[in-house]
Order: structure tokens, then sequence, then C-alpha cells
């Protein structure tokens, strides 16, 4: 009897647990057209793979709050589970638990999960919904941040780790999804800001709405913050589901493989004819990356953050590989700051995990202008430049057409480390545009020319026969080979086979000093 007696508590105080903030604040949360933290993890996870950790936890005795408040789980549901088979470990904020807000004990059950995570070499993911730290506990809750913060650190590089952010996400909430590999939004609903548009309008004046501060749309287009945007969170959940599947359980891994369900030979002869013959024209890199990648595989990340640069994950012949790009139909392909910053990211992440980096080339060079400079285009310029020196994955670069100057050196140069570098018959390969040029080569020349204009527009001709094109390159080494464009794809899967065994032993150090 009395045994019977304890299993009934333990199933009360399950049933319990599983109410969250009750079902009053249960049915509001449904009423704004969102999912609660444990609807969340089942639609996330594989069917009935869901393990919870720490269902009982209770916020500390000495805190201010009555016992009648003491919600078990503290306002996030933690544990493991599997996505496509593959273990990860997860935490889910319980918006209808004081409004998800952190306190010492949620963290110390995330702290508790995130250390499992580690110390099993899989994936974290968090599902953020909290309006920042938990007020009536004080420095304890900014404690727990500062914790999560140091786990989010220290473990970088070592396991992916992936935020989703459902919700607000305010103050120091945001830092921990800063800090890892990637964000997921869901539009119209989530939201990050340091500091809210009533704090804003007192001590700036400036009125600004929520969305306008801190939406998706603008992590996603003006401040990169965001890696990817979802229209609901049945579609966040999905697209984490599938970015997970490019990536290993952790640093020591490979990057997984599928069975190809795409020709290793196919030859796309669109590709022969994709670069116009005016090098003034744009054309698509998006399409150049569709007709060599594995069919529907490319996943883009920031897509509306700096355009003129392109970064997503691919798959080729069904091994999971990173994407590096220019788009020469935004800005001409031009390198700015905000592209530096996300190509060098995005290298790093691809470094960290393994994942073979693969580099199209189309840039006049880096964006000119007082604004530029004086932001710092240099320093983040260098970016890039450290980012693929250091990297030690299997690289390929393939230049399409223009490679002018610096843009040509950072972009995944064979000076850099890169093992192959290839070039189509339209690639341009030289120190800058011909017309700049042939203007500094014979200065002289064309002002004493009895037609100057004449003069220039023929030397200028002349500098393109001898430098403009990708022999003169390929003559000295700095290019592996000119190949025709429709061979692209089977090219760079041979390219990979045969780098699958690459290593490189880099000097020991602590590590490097970045530019930042």
């Amino acid at each position: 009897m009395e045994n019977d007696e304890k299993l009934k508590k333990l199933t009360e105080l399950h049933t319990k647990a599983l109410q969250g903030g009750g079902e009053d604040k249960i049915a509001k949360q449904h009423q704004k057209g969102k999912l609660t933290a444990r609807e969340r993890l089942d639609e996330l996870l594989d069917t009935s793979s869901f393990h919870e950790i720490g269902q009982f936890i209770t916020p500390r005795v000495d805190s201010a709050e009555s016992d009648t408040e003491k919600i078990l789980g503290d306002g996030v549901v933690t544990g493991y589970g599997q996505i496509n088979g593959r273990t990860v470990f997860v935490y889910a904020q319980d918006f209808t638990v004081k409004g998800g807000a952190l306190g010492e004990m949620q963290s110390t059950k995330i702290c508790r999960i995130m250390d499992l995570a580690y110390e099993n070499g899989a994936p974290i993911i968090g599902l953020i919904d909290s309006g920042g730290a938990r007020i009536q506990e004080g420095v304890y809750s900014l404690g727990g941040y500062g914790e999560i913060f140091r786990r989010n650190s220290l473990y970088s590089g070592i396991i992916p780790q992936i935020s989703i952010i459902l919700g607000p996400c305010a103050g120091g909430a945001a830092y921990s999804p800063a800090l890892t590999d990637l964000i997921i939004m869901v539009e119209k609903q989530s939201y990050m800001f340091l500091t809210g548009p009533n704090v804003i309008k007192t001590v700036t004046g400036e009125e600004v709405d929520f969305e306008d501060l801190g939406g998706a749309a603008v992590h996603l287009s003006t401040s990169g913050t965001a890696s990817l945007t979802a229209r609901s969170e049945s579609d966040a959940l999905r697209l984490c589901r599938t970015v997970i599947d490019y990536l290993p359980a952790n640093n020591a891994e490979n990057p997984p493989c599928i069975a190809p369900s795409d020709d290793p030979q196919r030859k796309d002869i669109e590709l022969n004819t994709i670069v116009p013959v005016d090098p003034g024209m744009p054309y698509s890199m998006h399409d150049v990356i569709h007709h060599v990648m594995d069919h529907s595989s490319f996943v883009e990340l920031q897509a509306t953050f700096a355009p003129n640069a392109i970064v997503g994950f691919a798959r080729l012949d069904g091994g999971s590989v990173g994407v590096v790009a220019q788009e020469p139909s935004s800005m001409a392909g031009v390198i700015d700051i905000d592209a530096s910053d996300k190509i060098c990211r995005f290298v790093q992440l691809c470094d960290c995990f393994n994942l073979p980096i693969i580099t199209f080339v189309d840039s006049p060079g880096f964006l000119p202008g007082v604004n530029q400079e004086h932001g710092g285009i240099i320093r983040h310029g260098a970016k890039v430049l450290f980012a693929y020196s250091v990297s030690c994955v299997p690289k390929v670069s393939v230049v399409t057409r223009k490679a002018y100057g610096g843009a040509y050196i950072v972009m995944s140069s064979k000076y850099l480390g890169t093992d192959f570098s290839f070039a189509w018959p339209s690639a341009e390969i030289a120190v800058m545009g011909p017309e700049g040029a042939a203007n500094i080569l014979y200065a002289n020349q064309i002002k004493n020319a009895a037609d100057p204009v004449k003069e220039r527009n023929n030397l200028t001709e002349l500098y393109k026969e001898k430098f403009l094109n990708p022999y003169a390159a390929a003559q000295a080494g700095h290019i592996d080979d000119v190949i025709e464009p429709c061979q692209t794809r089977p090219i760079i899967i041979s390219a990979l086979k045969t780098l699958r065994q690459k290593q490189v032993q880099h000097p020991i150090r602590k590590h490097g000093n970045s530019p930042v």
C-alpha cells in the first residue's frame, strides 16, 4: 500500500511538471499562435525520442518567491533526443513560467545539459523564449547567464551549437545565441535586442517598435545576427532538422554523408554559357552553385545580409561541403565590410566542423569609399585572409570571371593554402581592371598619342590579351588548371576524394590573434 502511494505521488508530480505555468497560461500561449516548450521539442525531435532531465528542479528556497510560485522544472525543459537518428541535447525555455525568465536553477539545468552535450560529443540546441534575467533572483540570475556564456565559449568549435529564437530574447539573453554557430528566427514572432523600445526612447529619444528594432527581418538583413528565418515555429524547427544534417556531431568527426541521389559525373552544358561575353554584364552565381552542387542541396545562410557574398551548406556526391562565393548581380560581387564578416564567420564554422570549402570567385575588388575605409575595411578584410589561411579543411576554388587584386588573394587563393585552384576560360586574374591598368602602365604613351582615346582603347585591349586571362596565372602555377565550366562538378568531386585524408599541422600555439 505504501508503494502505491509513492507511485501515485510520482505520477502526480510528473503531471504537475508537464503543466508548466498552468492551463490558463498554456491557453494564452496557444492564442498567440505559439507552441509550448514540450510541443516544440516534439516537433524538433524524432517521434518518442525525447528523454527529459531535471523535471523536478525548483528555485532555491531563499529566493523572493513563495512556495506556491515554485513551479517544477523552473521554466525550462531540458534533455536529449534524436534528429534523424542522431543524438542531440536540447533545452527549451517555457514562456508559461514567468515569461521564460532565467533564474539560477534554470541556468543550472541548461549548463548541465550543455556539459552533457560536450562530454558526449553531441550538438546542443537551445529553443529560446525568454524575457531575460529573473529580476527577483538578483545577482543569482546574472551569474546564471555568465555560466551559460562561459560554456558557449568553451565548447565553441567542439560541438555544434544552434539557437532557435521563438519569442523575445532580451538583454543578456541575446548574448548566448550570439555565441552559438547558427541562429534561426521566426518572422513576426521572435525578437533580439539588448535594450527594448522603452529604454531606447528614454535614453536617446528614438521611437521604434519590437519588429523594427530586433525582428527576424532586421537580424537577417541588417545586423547579420540571424543565419536563417522561417515563417512559423514549425518551419523553424524543420529548418533546424535540415541544417543539423550537414554538420558532424563534434569536431573529431567527419560531416555526415548521405547516399548520393545525383550523378557525380553530371555536366550541365548551361555552365558553358552562363558567364556573359561582356565582362560588365551580371549573371547569377546562385545558378552556378545549383548546377554544380547536388540537386536541391544548397541551404543559403544570411541570404539577405551582404547579398554580394554567398555562404551556405550543400552536398557534393552526398557529402557535406561549405560554399563561399560572390554574387555578380549584387554590387558586382564587390567585397565590403559586411561581406568580409559574413565570409570569415562561415569559413571558421566550416573549419571547426571539417566541412570542405568550395569557393567560387568573381569579384572586382574591395569596395572603395571613405565610409568603408573609416569603417575598417582593412581590418574586416583581414578577417577573411586570416580565416582562409588558418583553416585546415580541404579547400577548392574556382575563378569564374573577375579576380582582381586583393579580392583575388583573399578568396581562397593558393597563397593562403588552398589545395586546388581552378579557373574557367572566362576568368580575368589581374592586379586591377584593364582600363585602370592601361592608364598606369601606358600613361606616357597615351598622353603623347595623336588620338589618346583610341590609343587608350588599343592598349587596354592589348593588356587584356596579354594579362587578363587565366592562362598567364596557370603558366606561373598559381592556377592548377583551366577547365571547361560544365566539367566543374565532376572535377571538384574528384578533388575532394583526393583530399579525403588531408592533414595539416600548424605551429603549436594557444590561438592566433585574429583581427576583429
